[in-house]
Protein backbone atom coordinates (compact mmCIF):
# COMPACT_ATOMS: atom_id res chain seq x y z
CA UNK A 1 0.00 0.00 0.00
CA UNK A 2 1.11 3.55 -0.87
CA UNK A 3 1.41 6.19 1.45
CA UNK A 4 -1.51 8.62 1.52
CA UNK A 5 -0.49 10.86 4.26
CA UNK A 6 3.13 11.87 5.44
CA UNK A 7 4.25 13.67 7.75
CA UNK A 8 8.17 14.99 7.68
CA UNK A 9 9.83 16.19 10.30
CA UNK A 10 6.82 18.59 11.61
CA UNK A 11 7.25 20.95 14.84
CA UNK A 12 4.61 23.10 16.50
CA UNK A 13 5.09 25.71 18.93
CA UNK A 14 1.90 27.16 21.14
CA UNK A 15 3.48 30.40 23.00
CA UNK A 16 7.05 29.63 22.71
CA UNK A 17 6.23 25.91 24.13
CA UNK A 18 7.48 22.82 21.72
CA UNK A 19 3.70 20.80 21.60
CA UNK A 20 5.09 18.56 18.93
CA UNK A 21 8.80 17.90 18.21
CA UNK A 22 10.20 17.03 15.09
CA UNK A 23 7.83 13.95 14.46
CA UNK A 24 7.21 12.19 11.16
CA UNK A 25 4.82 9.62 10.24
CA UNK A 26 3.90 7.97 7.32
CA UNK A 27 -0.34 6.60 6.68
CA UNK A 28 -0.85 4.28 3.64
CA UNK A 29 -4.18 4.26 2.37
CA UNK A 30 -7.12 2.20 3.47
CA UNK A 31 -5.36 1.91 7.08
CA UNK A 32 -6.87 2.17 10.45
CA UNK A 33 -4.54 4.11 12.17
CA UNK A 34 -4.49 5.43 15.65
CA UNK A 35 -2.88 7.92 17.73
CA UNK A 36 -2.28 6.59 21.32
CA UNK A 37 -0.99 8.58 24.30
CA UNK A 38 -1.92 10.28 27.48
CA UNK A 39 -3.65 14.06 27.45
CA UNK A 40 -1.44 16.50 26.63
CA UNK A 41 0.65 14.07 24.51
CA UNK A 42 0.52 16.01 21.12
CA UNK A 43 -2.35 13.74 19.37
CA UNK A 44 -5.01 16.10 18.63
CA UNK A 45 -2.80 18.36 17.38
CA UNK A 46 -1.22 15.61 14.82
CA UNK A 47 -4.65 15.30 13.85
CA UNK A 48 -5.60 19.04 13.51
CA UNK A 49 -2.12 19.56 11.58
CA UNK A 50 -3.57 16.26 8.89
CA UNK A 51 -7.22 18.05 8.60
CA UNK A 52 -5.50 21.65 8.14
CA UNK A 53 -6.46 23.17 11.33
CA UNK A 54 -3.14 24.15 12.80
CA UNK A 55 -0.42 24.74 11.09
CA UNK A 56 2.93 23.73 11.88
CA UNK A 57 5.96 25.89 13.07
CA UNK A 58 8.30 23.62 10.60
CA UNK A 59 7.98 20.24 8.78
CA UNK A 60 5.68 19.19 5.88
CA UNK A 61 2.45 17.68 5.20
CA UNK A 62 2.12 15.52 2.26
CA UNK A 63 -1.17 14.21 0.81
CA UNK A 64 -0.99 11.39 -2.21
CA UNK A 65 3.22 13.03 -2.52
CA UNK A 66 2.02 16.33 -2.67
CA UNK A 67 2.94 18.99 -0.07
CA UNK A 68 -0.64 21.08 1.14
CA UNK A 69 1.16 22.90 4.17
CA UNK A 70 -0.62 26.16 2.82
CA UNK A 71 -4.03 24.11 1.72
CA UNK A 72 -7.24 25.29 3.59
CA UNK A 73 -9.00 22.55 5.52
CA UNK A 74 -12.28 22.81 3.53
CA UNK A 75 -9.99 22.08 -0.01
CA UNK A 76 -8.17 19.14 1.18
CA UNK A 77 -10.19 15.73 0.94
CA UNK A 78 -10.20 14.68 4.43
CA UNK A 79 -12.97 14.98 6.75
CA UNK A 80 -13.03 14.94 10.80
CA UNK A 81 -15.46 13.30 13.04
CA UNK A 82 -14.98 15.46 16.68
CA UNK A 83 -15.56 14.06 20.19
CA UNK A 84 -19.11 16.86 20.57
CA UNK A 85 -20.70 15.72 17.21
CA UNK A 86 -21.24 19.32 16.11
CA UNK A 87 -24.88 18.27 14.80
CA UNK A 88 -26.90 21.23 13.84
CA UNK A 89 -30.03 20.70 16.11
CA UNK A 90 -32.36 22.59 14.11
CA UNK A 91 -32.08 20.11 11.01
CA UNK A 92 -33.13 16.61 10.97
CA UNK A 93 -31.49 13.49 10.41
CA UNK A 94 -31.40 13.59 6.48
CA UNK A 95 -30.90 17.33 6.36
CA UNK A 96 -27.71 16.76 8.86
CA UNK A 97 -26.02 14.39 6.49
CA UNK A 98 -26.80 16.56 3.27
CA UNK A 99 -25.82 19.84 4.39
CA UNK A 100 -22.26 19.43 2.93
CA UNK A 101 -23.71 18.48 -0.25
CA UNK A 102 -25.94 21.17 -0.17
CA UNK A 103 -23.00 23.33 0.38
CA UNK A 104 -21.16 21.75 -2.75
CA UNK A 105 -24.77 22.76 -4.47
CA UNK A 106 -24.68 18.72 -5.60
CA UNK A 107 -28.05 18.13 -7.63
CA UNK A 108 -31.11 17.10 -5.29
CA UNK A 109 -31.31 13.77 -6.82
CA UNK A 110 -27.84 12.49 -6.17
CA UNK A 111 -27.90 13.98 -2.61
CA UNK A 112 -30.59 11.37 -2.28
CA UNK A 113 -29.35 8.62 -3.26
CA UNK A 114 -25.70 9.11 -1.30
CA UNK A 115 -27.59 9.97 2.07
CA UNK A 116 -29.65 7.01 1.89
CA UNK A 117 -26.59 5.15 1.14
CA UNK A 118 -24.91 6.62 4.08
CA UNK A 119 -28.34 6.17 5.95
CA UNK A 120 -27.86 2.15 5.30
CA UNK A 121 -24.22 2.08 6.46
CA UNK A 122 -24.83 3.59 9.74
CA UNK A 123 -27.69 1.45 10.26
CA UNK A 124 -30.05 4.78 10.60
CA UNK A 125 -32.66 4.24 7.45
CA UNK A 126 -35.96 5.32 8.70
CA UNK A 127 -34.96 7.83 11.37
CA UNK A 128 -34.83 10.78 8.22
CA UNK A 129 -36.94 12.56 9.77
CA UNK A 130 -36.18 12.65 13.13
CA UNK A 131 -35.20 15.35 14.87
CA UNK A 132 -31.27 15.16 16.69
CA UNK A 133 -32.17 15.79 19.43
CA UNK A 134 -34.25 13.30 19.83
CA UNK A 135 -31.86 10.92 19.26
CA UNK A 136 -29.24 8.60 21.79
CA UNK A 137 -25.77 9.45 22.00
CA UNK A 138 -24.63 6.42 19.42
CA UNK A 139 -27.38 7.53 17.08
CA UNK A 140 -25.73 10.85 17.38
CA UNK A 141 -22.42 9.97 16.66
CA UNK A 142 -23.28 7.41 13.90
CA UNK A 143 -25.27 11.19 12.33
CA UNK A 144 -21.74 12.58 12.50
CA UNK A 145 -20.28 9.93 10.97
CA UNK A 146 -22.57 9.80 7.85
CA UNK A 147 -22.02 13.31 7.41
CA UNK A 148 -18.54 13.56 7.32
CA UNK A 149 -18.64 10.10 4.85
CA UNK A 150 -20.91 11.48 2.85
CA UNK A 151 -18.95 13.76 0.95
CA UNK A 152 -16.14 10.78 0.29
CA UNK A 153 -12.86 11.72 1.57
CA UNK A 154 -10.39 9.48 1.28
CA UNK A 155 -9.56 10.08 4.84
CA UNK A 156 -11.16 10.11 8.02
CA UNK A 157 -10.22 11.93 11.24
CA UNK A 158 -11.84 11.13 14.22
CA UNK A 159 -10.75 12.84 17.13
CA UNK A 160 -11.93 10.87 20.34
CA UNK A 161 -15.89 10.50 18.80
CA UNK A 162 -16.38 7.66 21.57
CA UNK A 163 -15.35 9.54 24.50
CA UNK A 164 -18.77 10.93 25.64
CA UNK A 165 -20.53 7.46 25.10
CA UNK A 166 -21.07 4.70 27.60
CA UNK A 167 -19.13 1.47 28.24
CA UNK A 168 -21.23 -0.81 26.25
CA UNK A 169 -22.19 1.87 23.70
CA UNK A 170 -18.86 2.34 23.02
CA UNK A 171 -17.46 -1.35 22.71
CA UNK A 172 -20.75 -1.32 20.33
CA UNK A 173 -19.78 1.62 18.19
CA UNK A 174 -15.81 0.26 17.76
CA UNK A 175 -17.00 -2.43 15.97
CA UNK A 176 -19.06 -0.13 13.72
CA UNK A 177 -16.37 1.70 13.26
CA UNK A 178 -13.91 -0.61 11.95
CA UNK A 179 -16.67 -2.26 10.06
CA UNK A 180 -17.59 1.04 7.83
CA UNK A 181 -13.67 1.39 7.69
CA UNK A 182 -13.11 -2.67 6.02
CA UNK A 183 -16.67 -1.90 3.63
CA UNK A 184 -15.32 1.80 2.39
CA UNK A 185 -12.16 0.85 2.25
CA UNK A 186 -11.33 4.24 3.54
CA UNK A 187 -8.56 5.48 5.79
CA UNK A 188 -8.88 6.20 9.05
CA UNK A 189 -7.03 8.21 11.66
CA UNK A 190 -7.88 7.74 15.26
CA UNK A 191 -7.44 9.72 18.85
CA UNK A 192 -7.61 8.07 21.74
CA UNK A 193 -6.36 7.50 25.14
CA UNK A 194 -8.05 4.40 25.80
CA UNK A 195 -5.41 1.70 25.01
CA UNK A 196 -8.00 -1.03 24.96
CA UNK A 197 -9.98 0.56 21.82
CA UNK A 198 -6.40 1.15 20.00
CA UNK A 199 -5.72 -2.39 20.80
CA UNK A 200 -9.03 -3.49 19.37
CA UNK A 201 -9.44 -1.23 15.83
CA UNK A 202 -6.47 -0.73 14.46
CA UNK A 203 -3.99 -2.10 12.05
CA UNK A 204 -1.59 0.24 12.71
CA UNK A 205 -0.99 2.20 16.64
CA UNK A 206 1.23 5.01 17.34
CA UNK A 207 2.40 5.59 20.83
CA UNK A 208 2.80 9.14 21.68
CA UNK A 209 4.05 11.22 24.77
CA UNK A 210 5.22 14.54 25.64
CA UNK A 211 5.64 15.54 21.90
CA UNK A 212 7.40 12.37 20.72
CA UNK A 213 6.46 8.95 18.60
CA UNK A 214 7.53 6.40 21.19
CA UNK A 215 6.45 3.10 18.69
CA UNK A 216 4.76 2.60 15.72
CA UNK A 217 3.63 -0.78 14.88
CA UNK A 218 0.86 -3.67 15.05
CA UNK A 219 -1.55 -4.36 17.63
CA UNK A 220 0.43 -7.42 18.53
CA UNK A 221 3.81 -6.00 18.26
CA UNK A 222 2.90 -2.66 20.53
CA UNK A 223 1.50 -5.00 23.46
CA UNK A 224 4.25 -7.94 22.70
CA UNK A 225 7.20 -5.59 22.06
CA UNK A 226 7.00 -2.78 23.84
CA UNK A 227 10.40 -0.64 22.51
CA UNK A 228 10.64 0.73 26.23
CA UNK A 229 9.05 1.06 29.59
CA UNK A 230 6.78 3.81 28.98
CA UNK A 231 5.19 1.68 26.14
CA UNK A 232 4.92 -1.23 28.30
CA UNK A 233 3.41 0.69 31.20
CA UNK A 234 0.83 2.35 29.13
CA UNK A 235 -0.21 -0.46 26.96
CA UNK A 236 -1.97 -2.88 29.71
CA UNK A 237 -0.24 -3.26 32.85
CA UNK A 238 3.00 -4.20 33.65
CA UNK A 239 5.62 -5.32 35.74
CA UNK A 240 8.67 -3.25 35.14
CA UNK A 241 11.50 -3.32 37.53
CA UNK A 242 15.37 -2.23 37.59
CA UNK A 243 17.94 -4.87 36.10
CA UNK A 244 21.07 -5.45 34.06
CA UNK A 245 22.51 -7.42 31.23
CA UNK A 246 25.56 -9.77 32.79
CA UNK A 247 25.84 -10.84 28.87
CA UNK A 248 23.77 -11.40 25.86
CA UNK A 249 20.49 -13.66 26.83
CA UNK A 250 21.00 -13.40 30.61
CA UNK A 251 19.60 -10.76 32.64
CA UNK A 252 20.19 -10.15 36.34
CA UNK A 253 16.61 -8.30 38.34
CA UNK A 254 15.73 -8.68 42.03
CA UNK A 255 19.44 -10.26 42.87
CA UNK A 256 19.21 -12.89 40.75
CA UNK A 257 19.76 -14.13 37.19
CA UNK A 258 17.11 -15.41 34.33
CA UNK A 259 17.58 -16.73 31.36
CA UNK A 260 16.39 -14.49 28.25
CA UNK A 261 16.21 -14.09 24.70
CA UNK A 262 17.41 -10.46 24.21
CA UNK A 263 20.50 -9.64 22.68
CA UNK A 264 22.63 -6.84 21.64
CA UNK A 265 23.50 -5.18 25.29
CA UNK A 266 26.77 -4.11 26.54
CA UNK A 267 28.16 -6.14 29.81
CA UNK A 268 25.93 -5.18 32.34
CA UNK A 269 24.13 -2.78 30.93
CA UNK A 270 21.71 -0.98 33.44
CA UNK A 271 17.91 -2.05 31.52
CA UNK A 272 14.29 -2.46 32.35
CA UNK A 273 13.27 -5.59 32.80
CA UNK A 274 9.26 -5.99 31.67
CA UNK A 275 6.67 -8.46 32.75
CA UNK A 276 3.35 -8.83 31.84
CA UNK A 277 1.05 -10.00 34.98
CA UNK A 278 -0.35 -13.50 33.10
CA UNK A 279 2.94 -14.33 32.32
CA UNK A 280 3.85 -14.92 35.50
CA UNK A 281 3.16 -18.77 36.90
CA UNK A 282 2.15 -19.46 39.99
CA UNK A 283 4.60 -22.52 41.31
CA UNK A 284 5.31 -23.94 44.46
CA UNK A 285 7.75 -21.53 46.38
CA UNK A 286 10.74 -24.47 46.95
CA UNK A 287 11.02 -24.66 43.11
CA UNK A 288 11.11 -20.88 42.36
CA UNK A 289 13.94 -18.13 41.93
CA UNK A 290 11.33 -15.24 42.75
CA UNK A 291 8.94 -15.94 45.48
CA UNK A 292 6.59 -13.87 47.88
CA UNK A 293 3.91 -13.53 50.26
CA UNK A 294 -0.13 -12.70 48.28
CA UNK A 295 -1.14 -9.50 49.88
CA UNK A 296 -4.09 -8.95 48.21
CA UNK A 297 -6.31 -11.18 45.69
CA UNK A 298 -9.24 -9.72 43.90
CA UNK A 299 -11.41 -11.80 41.08
CA UNK A 300 -11.71 -10.05 37.96
CA UNK A 301 -14.28 -11.77 36.17
CA UNK A 302 -11.43 -14.38 33.76
CA UNK A 303 -9.23 -14.48 36.34
CA UNK A 304 -8.06 -12.83 39.87
CA UNK A 305 -5.52 -10.53 40.23
CA UNK A 306 -2.93 -10.75 42.69
CA UNK A 307 -0.77 -8.20 44.44
CA UNK A 308 1.97 -10.37 45.35
CA UNK A 309 5.08 -8.77 47.86
CA UNK A 310 8.79 -10.10 46.65
CA UNK A 311 10.32 -7.94 49.39
CA UNK A 312 12.54 -6.45 46.69
CA UNK A 313 9.50 -5.89 44.04
CA UNK A 314 5.65 -6.19 44.60
CA UNK A 315 4.53 -8.28 41.43
CA UNK A 316 0.91 -7.80 39.74
CA UNK A 317 -0.19 -11.46 39.10
CA UNK A 318 -3.03 -12.54 36.29
CA UNK A 319 -3.80 -15.98 36.83
CA UNK A 320 -7.14 -18.56 37.33
CA UNK A 321 -5.57 -20.38 40.03
CA UNK A 322 -6.49 -19.00 43.31
CA UNK A 323 -3.87 -18.29 46.41
CA UNK A 324 -5.24 -16.95 49.51
CA UNK A 325 -4.10 -13.76 51.51
CA UNK A 326 -1.06 -14.63 53.19
CA UNK A 327 0.11 -17.62 51.57
CA UNK A 328 3.69 -17.53 50.49
CA UNK A 329 4.21 -18.83 46.32
CA UNK A 330 6.65 -19.18 43.91
CA UNK A 331 6.92 -17.33 40.91
CA UNK A 332 7.92 -18.69 37.36
CA UNK A 333 8.82 -16.66 34.06
CA UNK A 334 9.85 -18.28 30.63
CA UNK A 335 12.27 -16.95 29.02
CA UNK A 336 10.53 -15.39 26.26
CA UNK A 337 8.10 -13.87 28.16
CA UNK A 338 11.18 -11.60 30.02
CA UNK A 339 11.17 -8.58 27.99
CA UNK A 340 14.25 -6.04 27.64
CA UNK A 341 14.71 -2.48 26.94
CA UNK A 342 17.01 -0.08 26.98
CA UNK A 343 16.96 2.75 29.66
CA UNK A 344 15.94 6.02 28.22
CA UNK A 345 17.25 9.37 28.89
CA UNK A 346 14.84 10.56 30.90
CA UNK A 347 14.88 7.00 33.00
CA UNK A 348 18.25 7.96 33.40
CA UNK A 349 17.98 11.14 34.90
CA UNK A 350 15.29 9.56 37.40
CA UNK A 351 17.26 7.48 38.78
CA UNK A 352 20.26 9.89 39.12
Amino acid sequence: MENIVSLKNIIVEFDGERVLKNISLDIKDKEFVTLLGPSGCGKTTTLRIIAGFIDPTSGDVLFDGERINSLPPHKRNVNTVFQRYALFPHLNVYDNIAFGLRVKKVPEKEILSRVGEMLDMVNLRGFEKRSVQRLSGGQQQRVAIARALVNRPKVLLLDEPLGALDLKLRKGMQTELRRIQQQLELTFVYVTHDQEEALTMSDTVVVMNNGHIQQIGSPTDIYNEPVNAFVADFIGESNIVNGSMPKDCLVEFTGRQFECVDKGFSPDETVDVVIRPEDIKIIPADKAKLTGIVESVVFKGVHYEMIVDGVDHKWTIHSTKYEPVGTMIGMHVDPFDIHIMKKTKEDEDTEL
